[in-house]
């Protein structure tokens, strides 16, 4: 009913600008439900009336403001009345999104960013690595969790994006998340080709991005010593899954092969040579270069251990990179390992 339907405008003082004015938010309240956004407008506090949610004052800067917060009420007032004869219900977070333009043609963040994940992962072992597929994913994940944490919303509207929202998302990984810089980076360049594509489509005016700037670290690889690798071939797992992830990442560093290259093997690229042994004929996913590996003995024992076990025609049984990730680390950790145990 309409007597439960409010609109309040107020001051989020605890979120001062550098300049020490204050932003205007916005809350909607219908059913004791709230949903708000910001007004994209910054006052002084004294200036701020807080029983009429008003600029008070007669001076321009102060009837530009009013102006503008009578123009949002107005497109409340109207947003509510058009879901109210359209629905059987109306929700305050409904109401927002529809005076914000969320769930028009898709023109939503997190929308778009999943209908792009489900576009890329049809494309999964054809022209794009699972690898990559599972970055996308996990970065949908983060960014879904922030909107909900930091806007109380399930989604948000291309045209609410700044350069804040940008930084603020940066911050969350950094220290909700407690990744490192590189792990941001990695993170970020997916986020960013996201926000180009929006941009492409006319679903954004402007960047926000736009001179935002992150720089990957360079880092110092560490290696196993021939003792670890040992330990690592001689432990034992109650789980049959660390067995098999230990199996494979053995087999990659028997083989010099990353994740992705290991993944994407197919009996196809075995092949015996003239002598006997038995090589790997392949091009590196990453690079293009074609590679040819001659099987040792390690290697070779595992392929002939999992023969016949892998989906399709591939040639081993390769769980998703996430868990072998995961995995790994775990298992580095069980054989005694203290080193960050990684793949490549």
């Amino acid at each position: 009913m309409r007597s439960t339907f409010k609109v309040l405008f107020y001051l989020k003082c605890n979120a001062p600008k550098k300049d020490g004015l204050i932003p205007v938010m916005c809350r909607i309240t219908i059913n004791g439900k709230i949903a708000q956004f910001s007004c994209k407008l910054d006052v002084e506090e004294k200036s701020w009336n807080v029983e009429l949610g008003r600029v008070s004052g007669r001076s321009i800067a102060a009837q530009e403001a009013n102006r503008m917060l009578d123009k949002i009420r107005v497109g409340i007032n109207q947003a509510y009345q058009k879901i109210a004869d359209r629905d059987n219900y109306v929700t305050a977070e409904k109401v927002r999104n529809a005076y914000l333009g969320l769930g028009m043609n898709h023109e939503t963040l997190l929308a778009v960013f999943r209908q792009h994940n489900e576009d890329y992962g049809k494309q999964v072992g054809k022209l794009k690595s699972p690898r990559s597929y599972w970055k996308y994913c996990t970065m949908y994940k983060h960014l879904s969790e922030f909107v909900e944490k930091r806007y109380k919303v399930s989604d948000i509207a291309f045209k609410e994006l700044t350069p804040a929202f940008i930084t603020d998302f940066e911050l969350f990984l950094r220290v909700e998340k407690n990744h490192c810089n590189n792990t941001v980076w990695s993170y970020m360049m997916p986020f960013r080709k996201i926000i180009y594509m929006a941009v492409n489509n006319g679903l954004l005016q402007r960047d926000p991005f736009f001179a935002y700037s992150i720089t990957k670290e360079e880092t110092k690889r560490g290696f196993l010593t021939q003792e670890e690798i040992t330990l690592l071939i001689n432990g034992t797992f109650k789980k049959k899954s660390y067995e098999l992830i230990r199996d494979l990442f053995i087999f990659c560093t028997f083989t010099g092969l990353s994740w992705t290259d290991m993944a994407n093997l197919t009996k196809a690229n075995l092949r015996t040579s003239f002598d006997g042994h038995l090589w790997i004929d392949t091009n590196c996913q990453k690079t293009g270069v074609e590679t040819n590996i001659r099987l040792l003995d390690v290697a070779r024992h595992i392929i002939e251990k999992y023969d016949g076990m892998a989906e399709r025609d591939k040639l081993l049984p390769v769980p998703c990179y996430a868990n072998c990730k995961n995995g790994i680390k775990a298992i580095a950790k069980k054989c005694g390992i203290e080193k960050n145990v990684t793949w490549h």
